[in-house]
């Protein structure tokens, strides 16, 4: 897929994301179904935080041949290489234990987070027409995936926010049952 296609796939996402923010309170937003599980807000912070603070970060690092960017002999894991082939995630439920440096805070408001996304397509128009003249050798290790380009890492942030309807529709279903 082409990073305009990606992006205006990541567009229709973000706007759908944007709408589903009408449907709740702020305490609908913040509940969540059990102690280890994460709110439709905690959710929403978890795309945006990761989108602005690691996926568009570390394709800054790629594209501006940062020493944090590395030409290296590492490559994708096998997992990453999957995704890619795939263009998504497997439709499995991913869950990670609680931990302060993982779990997102619950939103203050719903202005954080329609603020938050509409970052978000900001940052990804701003850069996509970069990624063009970045180099492709240049990358950054994902933790599970290996050696990212400014390409691939762009690519991650439509996956990951298409991955999360999954988890968003498990999430109103659960809201709906409690109404």
């Amino acid at each position: 897929m082409s990073t305009i296609e990606a992006f205006q796939r990541f567009k229709v996402l973000a706007f759908l994301n944007l709408g589903e923010l009408d449907n709740f309170s702020i305490e609908q937003l913040k509940r969540q179904p059990s102690e280890d599980e994460w709110s439709i807000g905690q959710m929403y912070q978890h795309l945006i935080n990761s989108a602005l603070y690691m996926h568009l970060r570390n394709i800054e690092y790629c594209i501006m041949q940062s020493k944090d960017a590395m030409v290296s002999q590492m490559e994708k894991t096998r997992e990453g290489a999957a995704i890619f082939e795939q263009n998504g995630f497997p439709s499995v439920r991913i869950k990670v234990p609680p931990s302060p440096q993982y779990t997102p805070e619950q939103p203050e408001s719903k202005e954080q987070l329609i603020q938050g996304l509409n970052t978000v397509i900001h940052r990804m128009e701003e850069t996509e027409p970069r990624l063009e003249k970045a180099p492709k050798q240049n990358t950054v290790s994902h933790p599970r995936f290996g050696a990212l380009n400014a390409k691939e890492w762009f690519l991650l942030i439509e996956m990951h926010f298409r991955h999360h309807l999954l988890q968003l529709d498990r999430l109103k279903n659960d809201i709906e049952r409690k109404v």
